[in-house]
Protein backbone atom coordinates (compact mmCIF):
# COMPACT_ATOMS: atom_id res chain seq x y z
CA UNK A 1 0.00 0.00 0.00
CA UNK A 2 1.10 3.58 -0.70
CA UNK A 3 1.01 5.57 2.52
CA UNK A 4 -1.52 8.45 2.57
CA UNK A 5 1.16 11.06 3.16
CA UNK A 6 -0.01 14.57 4.13
CA UNK A 7 -3.61 13.45 4.42
CA UNK A 8 -6.31 13.39 7.08
CA UNK A 9 -7.95 9.96 7.16
CA UNK A 10 -11.47 9.76 8.56
CA UNK A 11 -11.78 6.27 9.95
CA UNK A 12 -11.22 3.99 12.92
CA UNK A 13 -7.56 4.09 13.95
CA UNK A 14 -6.96 0.36 14.42
CA UNK A 15 -8.38 -0.72 11.05
CA UNK A 16 -6.67 2.18 9.27
CA UNK A 17 -3.26 1.38 10.76
CA UNK A 18 -3.65 -2.27 9.78
CA UNK A 19 -3.49 -1.18 6.13
CA UNK A 20 -0.04 0.42 6.62
CA UNK A 21 3.08 -1.63 5.79
CA UNK A 22 5.47 -2.81 8.48
CA UNK A 23 8.37 -0.46 9.28
CA UNK A 24 7.01 2.48 7.27
CA UNK A 25 6.61 5.35 9.78
CA UNK A 26 9.27 7.48 11.49
CA UNK A 27 7.37 9.03 14.40
CA UNK A 28 4.11 8.50 16.25
CA UNK A 29 3.04 11.60 18.16
CA UNK A 30 -0.35 11.47 19.82
CA UNK A 31 -2.53 11.92 22.87
CA UNK A 32 -5.22 9.24 23.28
CA UNK A 33 -8.55 9.85 24.99
CA UNK A 34 -8.15 9.62 28.77
CA UNK A 35 -11.50 7.89 29.44
CA UNK A 36 -12.70 10.95 31.36
CA UNK A 37 -16.20 11.01 29.75
CA UNK A 38 -15.32 13.87 27.39
CA UNK A 39 -17.67 14.66 24.50
CA UNK A 40 -15.64 13.52 21.48
CA UNK A 41 -18.53 13.20 19.05
CA UNK A 42 -18.36 9.73 17.49
CA UNK A 43 -16.09 8.28 20.19
CA UNK A 44 -17.49 7.10 23.54
CA UNK A 45 -15.06 8.28 26.22
CA UNK A 46 -16.51 6.31 29.13
CA UNK A 47 -15.63 2.62 28.95
CA UNK A 48 -14.98 -0.06 31.55
CA UNK A 49 -11.30 0.39 32.31
CA UNK A 50 -10.23 -3.01 30.97
CA UNK A 51 -12.02 -2.29 27.69
CA UNK A 52 -10.39 1.15 27.50
CA UNK A 53 -6.90 -0.31 27.93
CA UNK A 54 -7.59 -3.05 25.41
CA UNK A 55 -8.71 -0.47 22.85
CA UNK A 56 -5.86 1.99 23.40
CA UNK A 57 -3.13 -0.64 23.64
CA UNK A 58 -4.40 -2.38 20.51
CA UNK A 59 -3.88 0.83 18.56
CA UNK A 60 -0.43 1.35 20.08
CA UNK A 61 0.54 -2.21 19.14
CA UNK A 62 -0.23 -1.36 15.51
CA UNK A 63 1.77 1.86 15.87
CA UNK A 64 4.68 -0.26 17.09
CA UNK A 65 4.40 -2.51 14.07
CA UNK A 66 4.39 0.30 11.51
CA UNK A 67 7.31 2.18 13.10
CA UNK A 68 10.69 1.87 11.44
CA UNK A 69 13.70 0.58 13.35
CA UNK A 70 14.80 3.57 15.43
CA UNK A 71 11.37 5.16 15.14
CA UNK A 72 9.92 6.98 18.13
CA UNK A 73 6.55 6.85 19.84
CA UNK A 74 5.69 10.00 21.79
CA UNK A 75 2.51 9.79 23.87
CA UNK A 76 0.93 12.62 25.87
CA UNK A 77 -1.14 11.01 28.64
CA UNK A 78 -2.47 11.75 32.11
CA UNK A 79 -3.31 9.27 34.88
CA UNK A 80 -6.96 8.51 35.55
CA UNK A 81 -7.12 9.92 39.05
CA UNK A 82 -10.87 9.39 39.55
CA UNK A 83 -10.35 5.69 38.76
CA UNK A 84 -7.00 5.59 40.59
CA UNK A 85 -5.38 4.12 37.48
CA UNK A 86 -1.90 5.19 36.30
CA UNK A 87 -2.62 5.26 32.56
CA UNK A 88 0.96 6.24 31.74
CA UNK A 89 2.32 3.20 33.58
CA UNK A 90 -0.21 0.83 32.06
CA UNK A 91 0.65 1.95 28.52
CA UNK A 92 4.37 1.79 29.33
CA UNK A 93 4.02 -1.75 30.66
CA UNK A 94 2.19 -2.81 27.50
CA UNK A 95 4.67 -1.29 25.06
CA UNK A 96 7.78 -2.50 26.89
CA UNK A 97 6.28 -6.00 27.06
CA UNK A 98 6.12 -5.87 23.27
CA UNK A 99 9.79 -4.93 23.07
CA UNK A 100 9.73 -1.17 22.78
CA UNK A 101 12.50 0.67 24.60
CA UNK A 102 11.40 3.07 27.32
CA UNK A 103 13.28 6.35 26.78
CA UNK A 104 11.88 8.33 29.68
CA UNK A 105 9.14 10.82 30.45
CA UNK A 106 8.78 14.57 30.15
CA UNK A 107 6.70 16.36 32.78
CA UNK A 108 4.44 18.91 31.12
CA UNK A 109 3.53 21.63 33.64
CA UNK A 110 0.35 23.31 32.41
CA UNK A 111 0.21 26.21 34.89
CA UNK A 112 -3.46 25.59 35.59
CA UNK A 113 -3.17 25.06 39.35
CA UNK A 114 -6.46 24.80 41.16
CA UNK A 115 -6.83 24.91 44.93
CA UNK A 116 -10.31 23.41 44.95
CA UNK A 117 -11.11 20.26 46.92
CA UNK A 118 -14.09 18.65 45.25
CA UNK A 119 -12.94 15.27 46.62
CA UNK A 120 -10.89 14.24 49.61
CA UNK A 121 -10.39 15.76 53.02
CA UNK A 122 -9.85 19.40 53.97
CA UNK A 123 -6.97 20.15 56.36
CA UNK A 124 -6.78 16.50 57.32
CA UNK A 125 -4.43 13.60 56.52
CA UNK A 126 -7.41 11.24 56.26
CA UNK A 127 -7.77 11.52 52.46
CA UNK A 128 -6.09 14.63 51.00
CA UNK A 129 -6.14 14.89 47.21
CA UNK A 130 -3.34 16.36 45.14
CA UNK A 131 -3.70 19.25 42.74
CA UNK A 132 -2.26 18.05 39.45
CA UNK A 133 -1.30 20.83 37.02
CA UNK A 134 0.79 18.42 34.94
CA UNK A 135 0.66 15.61 32.41
CA UNK A 136 3.23 13.15 31.08
CA UNK A 137 4.89 12.80 27.68
CA UNK A 138 6.09 9.21 27.46
CA UNK A 139 8.92 8.37 25.05
CA UNK A 140 9.66 5.02 23.41
CA UNK A 141 12.05 3.78 20.75
CA UNK A 142 11.72 0.79 18.44
CA UNK A 143 14.72 -1.51 18.52
CA UNK A 144 17.22 1.23 19.39
CA UNK A 145 17.21 4.63 21.02
CA UNK A 146 19.06 6.10 18.03
CA UNK A 147 16.91 7.61 15.27
CA UNK A 148 18.98 7.97 12.12
CA UNK A 149 18.47 10.70 9.56
CA UNK A 150 20.21 13.18 7.32
CA UNK A 151 22.18 15.90 9.08
CA UNK A 152 20.91 18.49 6.62
CA UNK A 153 17.37 17.71 7.87
CA UNK A 154 18.19 18.72 11.46
CA UNK A 155 16.48 22.03 12.26
CA UNK A 156 16.77 22.37 16.04
CA UNK A 157 18.81 25.36 17.19
CA UNK A 158 21.48 25.31 19.86
CA UNK A 159 19.29 27.10 22.42
CA UNK A 160 16.27 24.94 21.61
CA UNK A 161 18.31 21.78 22.11
CA UNK A 162 19.69 22.90 25.46
CA UNK A 163 16.24 24.04 26.60
CA UNK A 164 14.07 21.19 25.35
CA UNK A 165 16.25 18.35 26.64
CA UNK A 166 15.33 19.45 30.17
CA UNK A 167 12.50 16.97 30.83
CA UNK A 168 10.33 19.55 32.60
CA UNK A 169 8.37 21.67 30.14
CA UNK A 170 6.24 24.60 31.25
CA UNK A 171 3.66 25.28 28.55
CA UNK A 172 0.30 26.93 29.12
CA UNK A 173 -2.66 24.59 28.70
CA UNK A 174 -4.64 25.15 25.51
CA UNK A 175 -7.84 27.19 25.85
CA UNK A 176 -8.15 29.46 22.79
CA UNK A 177 -7.89 26.67 20.22
CA UNK A 178 -10.41 24.53 22.13
CA UNK A 179 -13.01 27.25 21.71
CA UNK A 180 -12.03 28.05 18.13
CA UNK A 181 -12.15 24.47 16.89
CA UNK A 182 -14.82 23.02 19.19
CA UNK A 183 -12.72 20.23 20.72
CA UNK A 184 -12.86 19.58 24.48
CA UNK A 185 -9.27 18.42 25.01
CA UNK A 186 -6.48 19.84 22.87
CA UNK A 187 -2.78 20.02 23.59
CA UNK A 188 -0.98 23.24 22.63
CA UNK A 189 0.91 23.55 19.35
CA UNK A 190 4.10 24.29 21.27
CA UNK A 191 4.02 20.79 22.75
CA UNK A 192 4.18 19.29 19.25
CA UNK A 193 6.80 21.81 18.16
CA UNK A 194 9.17 20.97 21.01
CA UNK A 195 8.77 17.21 20.68
CA UNK A 196 9.30 17.17 16.91
CA UNK A 197 12.24 19.56 17.07
CA UNK A 198 13.96 17.38 19.68
CA UNK A 199 13.08 13.90 18.40
CA UNK A 200 12.56 14.14 14.62
CA UNK A 201 14.11 15.30 11.38
CA UNK A 202 12.54 17.38 8.65
CA UNK A 203 10.71 15.13 6.16
CA UNK A 204 10.06 12.44 8.79
CA UNK A 205 6.63 10.83 8.48
CA UNK A 206 4.60 11.54 11.62
CA UNK A 207 1.39 9.66 12.42
CA UNK A 208 -1.23 10.77 14.93
CA UNK A 209 -3.86 8.01 15.34
CA UNK A 210 -5.97 10.27 17.59
CA UNK A 211 -5.68 13.37 15.42
CA UNK A 212 -8.80 15.14 16.71
CA UNK A 213 -8.97 18.73 15.48
CA UNK A 214 -5.59 18.36 13.81
CA UNK A 215 -2.98 20.05 16.01
CA UNK A 216 -0.29 17.49 15.16
CA UNK A 217 -0.90 17.62 11.41
CA UNK A 218 -1.08 21.44 11.35
CA UNK A 219 2.22 21.81 13.19
CA UNK A 220 3.88 19.14 11.04
CA UNK A 221 2.94 21.03 7.91
CA UNK A 222 4.48 24.23 9.24
CA UNK A 223 7.64 22.38 10.39
CA UNK A 224 8.32 20.54 7.13
CA UNK A 225 7.37 17.15 8.55
CA UNK A 226 5.15 14.82 6.56
CA UNK A 227 2.04 13.71 8.39
CA UNK A 228 -0.85 11.27 8.49
CA UNK A 229 -3.74 12.19 10.78
CA UNK A 230 -6.40 9.61 11.66
CA UNK A 231 -9.67 10.27 13.46
CA UNK A 232 -13.08 8.61 13.41
CA UNK A 233 -15.11 11.82 13.76
CA UNK A 234 -15.94 13.46 10.41
CA UNK A 235 -16.40 16.92 11.94
CA UNK A 236 -12.95 16.84 13.53
CA UNK A 237 -11.42 15.56 10.28
CA UNK A 238 -12.95 18.47 8.37
CA UNK A 239 -11.63 20.88 11.00
CA UNK A 240 -8.16 19.35 10.70
CA UNK A 241 -8.23 19.78 6.92
CA UNK A 242 -9.30 23.41 7.29
CA UNK A 243 -6.42 24.06 9.69
CA UNK A 244 -3.95 22.98 7.03
CA UNK A 245 -5.04 26.06 5.08
CA UNK A 246 -4.88 28.35 8.12
CA UNK A 247 -1.80 30.56 7.89
CA UNK A 248 -2.33 31.93 11.40
CA UNK A 249 0.37 30.73 13.76
CA UNK A 250 3.32 31.67 15.93
CA UNK A 251 5.93 29.07 15.01
CA UNK A 252 8.71 29.07 15.99
CA UNK A 253 8.02 29.68 19.68
CA UNK A 254 10.17 31.91 21.82
CA UNK A 255 12.95 29.96 23.54
CA UNK A 256 14.84 31.21 26.56
CA UNK A 257 18.57 31.37 26.06
CA UNK A 258 20.36 28.90 28.31
CA UNK A 259 23.57 29.60 30.17
CA UNK A 260 25.74 26.85 28.78
CA UNK A 261 29.25 25.60 28.09
CA UNK A 262 31.16 26.64 25.00
CA UNK A 263 30.73 24.81 21.70
CA UNK A 264 34.01 22.98 22.34
CA UNK A 265 32.86 21.84 25.77
CA UNK A 266 29.51 20.75 24.41
CA UNK A 267 31.20 18.61 21.79
CA UNK A 268 32.74 16.54 24.58
CA UNK A 269 29.36 16.06 26.29
CA UNK A 270 27.20 14.90 23.39
CA UNK A 271 27.46 12.29 20.69
CA UNK A 272 27.51 14.38 17.52
CA UNK A 273 27.31 11.46 15.08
Amino acid sequence: MTLPIDQIICGESLSTLKTFPDNSIDIVFTSPPYNFDMDYGEYGDEMPYDKYLETINGIFSECHRVLKEGGRMIINIAPSFPRQQPNHHMITNHLTSEGMIWMGEIIWMKNNFSGGTAWGSWKSPSAPTLCRPYEFICLFGKGTVKHKGNKEDIDITRDEFLNFRNAHWTIQAETRMRKKYGHPAMFPEELVYRALKLFSYQNDVVVDPFNGAGTTSAVCQRMNRRFIGIDMDENYCNTARERLNDVEGTLPFEVEKEESPSEEELATLFDTN
